[in-house]
């Protein structure tokens, strides 16, 4: 029997006073505000009858998994294509967008932003990603499946099954800290059955920096 819904969920908020782009540098852990967070998204399912939980491999995932475990009973299985893509640009203070240009040391890194020439390929992410989803599918004996990853592969994934090129431009992302994203299997295709913000409410008071 497999799942009924796959619930692709966003970590909290993390602890980065600095505003680095962490990636997967080791360390960055939840801050307060990003506990609440976690907690409210494992309250906003509720009833539902999650069935099994993974996490990617980093902190801030395994964080925001915890409250889904404890909630629901279960144990934290880790999956590394859960995990944030790698980025040139881990360690430093960056954003994306037109003030790249005014940077010549970056230029060679963001010489090709529809592959991405800074990091790990779309196409790389959107496999790993669709793998992950597709086996927790099948591996699950009936009920509803929590995932827990990160920014740019949860929108990877929205933009795959929407049939949506993966270019595209970061500060649009719709992937609030802590939103859950769900998916549904129909035939042999997965479709968005589902986007919400269980943290919408702590959001305001919140940093989103750090991400890739």
């Amino acid at each position: 029997m497999a799942a009924s819904l796959i619930h692709l969920v966003r970590h909290g908020e993390v602890y980065n006073p600095e505003g680095i782009l962490y990636g997967r540098l080791p360390g960055y852990h939840l801050s307060e505000l990003g506990q609440r967070m976690a907690t409210a998204a494992a309250g906003q399912l509720a009833g539902h009858p999650i069935a099994a939980l993974y996490a990617s491999p980093l902190q801030r995932a395994q964080e925001s998994a915890a409250p889904w475990a404890e909630r629901f009973g279960l144990d934290i299985v880790t999956d590394e294509r859960l995990i944030e893509p790698t980025n040139r640009f881990e360690g430093k203070k960056f954003e994306f967008g037109p003030a790249v240009l005014t940077k010549p040391s970056m230029w060679r890194w963001v010489i090709n932003p529809w592959k991405p020439s800074w990091g790990e390929p779309y196409v790389s992410v959107i496999d790993r990603m669709m793998s992950a989803i597709g086996d927790a599918w099948d591996d699950a004996d009936g009920g509803e499946v929590v995932m827990v990853s990160h920014q740019m592969p949860i929108v990877m994934v929205q933009r795959f099954v929407a049939r949506k090129r993966p270019f595209h431009d970061p500060r649009e992302r719709r992937c609030h800290l802590s939103s859950i994203t769900t998916l549904r299997k129909e035939g042999d295709s997965f479709v968005e059955v589902g986007y919400q913000d269980p943290a919408a409410e702590l959001l305001a008071g919140s940093t989103d920096t750090g991400a890739v």
